[in-house]
């Protein structure tokens, strides 16, 4: 049986975890995003299915390309984090389920119904996306995810290209860097384990 993690790392990853609204001028290099999905792939999923797509923005161009679509009150926060990350879904992501579940191949015909699939789509790669989220708390990043964007509007300037993003479609948005302590709220109410939980 496991040890529990300490508290450190239950205040990084949890306790202490928080949505910012700004961001350190501090740089976040590329080998860290890399460690951070190699962290998250880890995650558990349907079959092994993997459904999410994680595009990484950094570089002005690519915000640019993104600031249309997004809502007004999150163009400041957004744009101004080291990365933005769209965590996407691939709605055939069971062309690689015969790469992923090794031991049993035919799995793919488990996800042939394009509304299951997408179904399974959605949930594991919300998921991983909550993942990417831990990890990237768990290597010392800070996180600010969003819905407050045009999905369609992004799905058509990211995934429009008849390639293998084709069939990718946004799920939401993550802001990834240093988080600025000032730009945040006090921490809002959670449901107690009575209101939101029930035991049978």
């Amino acid at each position: 049986m496991s040890d529990p993690v300490n508290d450190y790392a239950l205040d990084l990853i949890w306790r202490e975890g928080r949505s910012y609204n700004g961001w350190h001028d501090k740089d976040v290099p590329e080998t860290l995003i890399r460690a951070v999905y190699d962290l998250a792939k880890m995650g558990a999923t349907s079959a092994n299915c993997c459904p999410s797509r994680f595009v990484f923005i950094r570089t002005e161009e690519a915000k640019a390309r993104l600031k249309p679509h997004l809502m007004e009150g999150n163009v400041d926060k957004t744009l101004s984090a080291p990365w933005v990350c769209i965590v996407a879904n691939d709605f055939m992501f069971h062309e690689k389920i015969p790469q992923l579940f090794p031991h049993n191949p035919g799995a793919k015909d488990w996800f042939s119904d394009a509304h299951a699939r997408e179904e399974h789509a959605m949930r594991n790669g919300s998921l991983q996306g909550a993942y990417l989220m831990m990890a990237a708390r768990a290597l010392g990043l800070d996180c600010a995810p969003m819905s407050g964007f045009n999905q369609d509007g992004v799905d058509l300037e990211f995934f429009a290209d008849k390639d293998e993003t084709h069939h990718w479609r946004s799920n939401f948005l993550c802001a990834i860097g240093h988080g600025d302590d000032s730009t945040i709220f006090d921490r809002s109410p959670r449901l107690s384990f009575d209101e939101a939980c029930k035991i049978l």
